[in-house]
């Protein structure tokens, strides 16, 4: 016990201000010996009235880096003396706040040629950059400079050489600005450019492993699901055919969770074999409707087992009581990256006894367990569990039947599934993000919708209740322009941080996606709403599109307007494809236009860049596209209804509207959706309109001719 105790008092022997934030990341640092600040006008006065620098520190918990920084050098007390003596330390989540996140990778970028996380930049007290990194070790290694010398240089130029800092500091302010001015093009917006898209993707393509370039290699959802629209659109079986290799790598290597579903960030090497092991929460709602979409092009049954393993880790494991979603689970368990989902031999030996030696040749488990990569990592002795061999190979090899070899793999599955629950689990960053939650909706409704899962739709609907009604402030209560304004980020009964513009795009469209699956008219109203908030918060009235940051939030240094994606979707993208989806569905022009013109700001990047662009390119494809627009009138819940909703959803259309009048809806519902004016069952049976620009095709009743109108795609 006394041990314990003395662990204990050194755990905390020092606190600082980030003991009141919410969020995990920033709890992780609140027992350091640095004196770290939350981001606020505190940290930024004492920086002016003491003439200091200001260290800004970004990561997030689920990043391995950022852990092995922060035991390396914020938990080191000789380290944290420098920064305390020399700087004004501010720790951000940049989860929580990806505008800073946003202008200072953009500095680091300019300063360095790269970017990442942890990320440290150094600036003056009035929030210019001035000098910045990501990782920097203890001390001097691998060509690096050890951090102690990075500070103590830092702060020497700061004060010895202020002009020079000065310059600097004007200079990448200048340029961060500069970016938040760029004009419209004047090029055509035409299927050329989905063309010239196509072939950038398919000249990076990885025609031995799929997915695009080589290690560290990332899953691109925006850029699959956008070939999935272009195989739709264009009959090329190529880009079908890189989708399904890809899809089929990433869900058979390392990088999917073969035991517990889920994907993990990204693999290190170009197989998709040996990943980083967090698992992020966009990661595992955007790739399912990839999946999803891949099931219904093809029929493939494998691509809907993992939609629904996916979606049953996120249900299982990341959701808050109140039906949120958590953001991240975290690579490292007991101080190690990966060893809550390695196995060694003996480990499968003593949980599955006689299946052992099929289940290891299926998931290509070896004494030896698997090699080092490219970054060092090696697992002597353990084993990621992956799939080289296809199961008809393993089975004759082992004098099976498929199905037997079938019910052998999910028993056992199961089993390990089990014997791992006893392991230490990597932590879960429990804060519910607006935004990413909207992703999280969207994929649960789509799901719904297509595989007819009511579970799934009910976890989408007590998601959108639950931010709805804690993220948003109540515009019956308050009276000021404040009224209904999402708010970003919430944990242990604490929501706060006004929403930025992909907290209001992603919800809009995971509201839109409720809609196509309940066809309850609230979530249309909502999204409408949301909409023309977002309108007046966030729109560029002089250049067009959308700035990050509402015109009533923190005015920084510059006013980033983020154009291209990463990880996720930009919100400039998915609010375009978002409102050309509300402007069918409401006949609001304005909507048409602001998208529009949000093509018209991005359509030279889109001919420059396509591979960073990939939801745009969808957007664009719908603009392009003339969706069809479908109407089914019937009674709510009866057969000949459902039969020819199913139509529809097992189908992969992938820029149709999808409107359903039932009996008990009144005449406002003609108000809100003009597309379902004058739309009546035909001889008492419920029917179908297909339209294009509310231009429809005879009415049908029987199934089998409405999906003679839809296409047999």
């Amino acid at each position: 016990m006394a041990g314990k105790r003395q662990t204990e008092v050194q755990e905390y022997k020092y606190t600082n201000r980030l003991i009141d934030e919410t969020s995990p990341y920033l709890l992780q640092h609140a027992h350091n010996p640095v004196g770290w600040y939350p981001w606020g006008e505190e940290a930024l006065q004492k920086a002016r009235e003491e003439d200091r620098p200001v260290l800004l520190s970004i990561g997030y918990s689920a990043c391995h880096w950022c852990h092995v920084m922060a035991h390396e050098s914020f938990e080191d007390e000789k380290i944290a003396e420098i920064m305390n003596d020399n700087f004004v330390n501010i720790k951000v989540d940049r989860e929580e706040r990806p505008d800073l996140d946003a202008i200072y990778m953009e500095a680091v970028q300019a300063m360095t040629g790269r970017g990442g996380w942890p990320m440290t930049v150094f600036l003056t007290p009035e929030g210019e950059p001035f000098y910045g990194g990501t990782y920097w070790p203890p001390e001097p290694r691998h060509g690096l400079p050890g951090f102690p010398q990075v500070l103590r240089g830092v702060a020497e130029a700061y004060h010895e050489r202020r002009e020079e800092i000065t310059d600097v500091a004007d200079r990448l302010t200048e340029r961060l600005q500069a970016s938040q001015n760029m004009e419209a093009s004047a090029g055509p917006l035409n299927d050329d450019l989905l063309e010239a898209a196509y072939r950038q993707l398919r000249g990076n393509y990885d025609q031995r492993h799929g997915g695009f370039g080589q290690a560290p290699k990332f899953p691109q959802a925006m850029a699959l699901d956008f070939l999935l629209h272009h195989w739709y659109r264009t009959e090329n079986p190529i880009a079908l055919k890189m989708v399904e290799q890809t899809l089929k790598h990433m869900a058979r290597g390392g990088m999917y969770d073969q035991i517990g579903g889920g994907f993990h960030r990204y693999s290190v090497d170009a197989q998709w074999l040996v990943p980083h092991f967090e698992k992020m929460l966009y990661d595992n709602a955007l790739l399912p409707r990839v999946y999803l979409s891949a099931h219904q092009a093809t029929g493939d049954s494998f691509y809907r087992r993992i939609v629904e393993e996916t979606l049953g880790y996120v249900r299982r494991e990341m959701r808050d009581e109140g039906g949120g979603f958590y953001s991240a689970q975290d690579a490292d368990s007991e101080g190690e990256e990966g060893k809550f989902f390695v196995w060694t031999p003996a480990e499968i030996r003593d949980v599955l006894g006689d299946d052992a030696d099929v289940i290891m040749d299926y998931y290509d488990v070896t004494e030896q367990g698997n090699p080092s990569t490219g970054s060092g990592q090696g697992f002597e002795g353990r084993n990621i569990l992956h799939r080289p061999r296809d199961a008809d190979v393993v089975a004759y090899k082992h004098d099976l039947s498929e199905d037997e070899l079938a019910e052998i793999v999910e028993r056992s599955r199961q089993k390990l599934f089990e014997a791992r629950k006893s392991r230490v689990r990597p932590a879960t960053d429990t804060k519910v993000l607006t935004s990413w939650n909207g992703l999280m909706i969207t994929a649960f409704a789509e799901a719904a919708r297509v595989l007819d899962r009511d579970d799934y739709r009910q976890t989408a609907v007590d998601a959108a209740e639950f931010l709805l009604s804690t993220l948003r402030r109540d515009a019956r209560t308050e009276r000021s322009r404040s009224d209904g304004r999402l708010l970003h980020t919430y944990r242990d009964g604490r929501a706060k941080q006004v929403g930025f513009l992909e907290d209001y795009a992603f919800l809009i469209d995971g509201l839109l996606a409720l809609y196509e699956t309940t066809f309850e008219l609230r979530w249309l109203q909502t999204a409408a709403e949301l909409a023309d908030e977002m309108l007046e918060l966030f729109w560029d009235d002089d250049n067009g599109g959308f700035f990050t940051t509402g015109d009533d939030q923190e005015q920084l240094v510059s006013r980033p307007k983020n154009l291209t994606e990463s990880s996720t979707p930009s919100g400039n993208a998915v609010a375009a494809h978002a409102l050309q989806r509300l402007a069918v569905l409401t006949a609001h022009p304005d909507y048409q236009r602001r998208a529009l013109d949000t093509l018209r700001l991005v359509r030279d990047i889109i001919e420059q860049h396509p591979s960073a662009v990939g939801r745009m390119l969808v957007a664009l494809d719908f603009y392009l596209a003339r969706p069809p627009e479908i109407a089914v009138v019937g009674e709510a819940g009866a057969e000949d209804t459902a039969a020819l909703l199913e139509v529809v959803n097992t189908r992969y259309l992938p820029s149709k509207i999808l409107a359903l009048r039932t009996l008990e809806a009144g005449e406002e519902i003609e108000d809100l959706i003009p597309l379902l004016e004058g739309k009546a069952m035909v001889d008492g049976r419920a029917t179908a309109y297909v339209c294009r620009n509310y231009a429809c095709r005879q009415p049908v009743t029987e199934p089998v001719a409405l999906a003679a109108q839809l296409g047999t795609r």
